[in-house]
């Protein structure tokens, strides 16, 4: 149900926003009675989700009272699972992060056997913070495979046996958990910490697979079950002979993904297991490793190129670990989606690697946790409560 405009839980979000600092901020803001606005504010007050604090600030008289959130009280956790890696980000209500670290595990041991190891990181970190576990209002998760993003449940992840239709959000008691795809959750900690004021963007991650995030008038687009994005499977001409993990063959990521550069240096006598291989072969100046990223940036930049004339975002933005060569990728990358695109589509266009980096995944899975814990919907709901 949509809230009524002055709900608590608007109330709520012009204070999260910095719109409103004040009593009479929200009065003139939302044109409320002073009367309501205060039984607003004290709702949320005794709900222990803002404060009202002396400003310190008084140009004669008393001084104004400040409205703030009650950051000390809550917290929150986004949580990046790959498929070597565990990251673990504790956030506030704001969003700064309290504690964080990254472990190594193995995504192929078990939804059972890395979810206990994500549970007791948890308590590590909020021991290191200074917080219950009764704090931790909501968690985040991205995880490397399709997700039905409305039950948290993987969806035949190729790299993820034995999760699919595992249901991730029922392991955690005591708080809500929003389960996404890892590359939806670096395109919004992307926009959320590196571009808040871009509407249109394009969060591509480059790793052993291809995916992209799409931000679109700043919320996460999903598409109707949760699969947009999914562009390593849109086929490249010229490159039949390539099967893909999917079944078919011909896919981006078959011919472009980190996977499929090491084993076409393996092929030409150069050794290499993975993306990262690859990245170290080209750090360390081998010609054959470095044209073919540059020739995987052109194949990219082919799909990119078509994604641009349909979605015309500002910003297309490279991740993963074949970004850390980034140099020699974005440069086939620009080369092909401003040849390949329309001049009005491309005249605005910035393609960068990422400013978040390795953080993107766990900052967008705590920004995930936060939103909705702090949607207006849901505040209305506490407040009710």
């Amino acid at each position: 149900m949509t809230p009524q405009p002055g709900s608590p839980g608007d109330v709520l979000a012009l204070i999260s926003a910095g719109s409103a600092t004040t009593r009479s901020d929200l009065v003139r803001l939302t044109g409320l009675a002073r009367s309501t606005i205060s039984q607003r504010v004290d709702a949320l007050i005794e709900s222990g989700l803002i404060e009202e604090i002396e400003s310190g600030e008084s140009t004669g008289g008393r001084p104004p009272r400040q409205l703030r959130l009650h950051t000390e009280v809550h917290a929150f956790a986004g949580v990046d699972l790959g498929a070597t890696h565990c990251r673990v980000a504790l956030m506030d209500m704001s969003g700064e992060v309290l504690a964080e670290c990254e472990d190594p595990v193995q995504v192929v041991d078990g939804p059972e056997t890395v979810l206990a190891h994500v549970d007791q990181r948890l308590d590590l970190l909020l021991g290191q913070a200074g917080r219950p576990r009764s704090a931790l209002r909501a968690i985040g998760i991205g995880v490397p495979g399709p997700v039905e993003f409305a039950t948290g449940r993987p969806n035949n992840p190729p790299i993820m046996p034995g999760w699919n239709e595992y249901p991730i959000p029922e392991y955690f008691a005591g708080c809500e958990v929003l389960v996404d795809n890892d590359v939806n959750a670096m395109a919004l900690g992307e926009h959320r910490n590196a571009f808040p004021g871009t509407r249109h963007l394009l969060f591509v991650k480059v790793g052993t697979g291809i995916g992209c995030g799409i931000v679109a008038e700043g919320r996460l687009h999903r598409g109707a079950q949760g699969s947009a994005g999914d562009i390593g499977h849109i086929r490249v001409s010229g490159h039949e002979d390539a099967g893909c993990r999917c079944g078919n063959s011909a896919c981006l990521e078959a011919v472009a993904g980190g996977a499929a550069l090491a084993r076409r240096l393996t092929d030409l006598g150069v050794p290499a297991e993975s993306g990262a291989d690859v990245v170290a072969l080209v750090q360390g100046g081998n010609t054959q490793a470095l044209r073919l990223v540059r020739e995987a940036g052109r194949l990219i930049g082919e799909v990119l190129a078509s994604l641009v004339n349909f979605f015309n975002p500002e910003v297309i933005v490279i991740g993963g670990v074949l970004s850390r060569v980034h140099e020699h990728l974005l440069a086939g990358v620009r080369e092909t989606v401003y040849r390949r695109s329309l001049p009005l589509a491309t005249h605005h266009l910035s393609i960068v690697p990422s400013r978040t980096g390795i953080n993107a995944a766990a900052l967008g899975a705590g920004s995930l946790a936060i939103e909705h814990y702090l949607s207006p919907d849901n505040i209305n709901r506490i407040v009710n409560a």
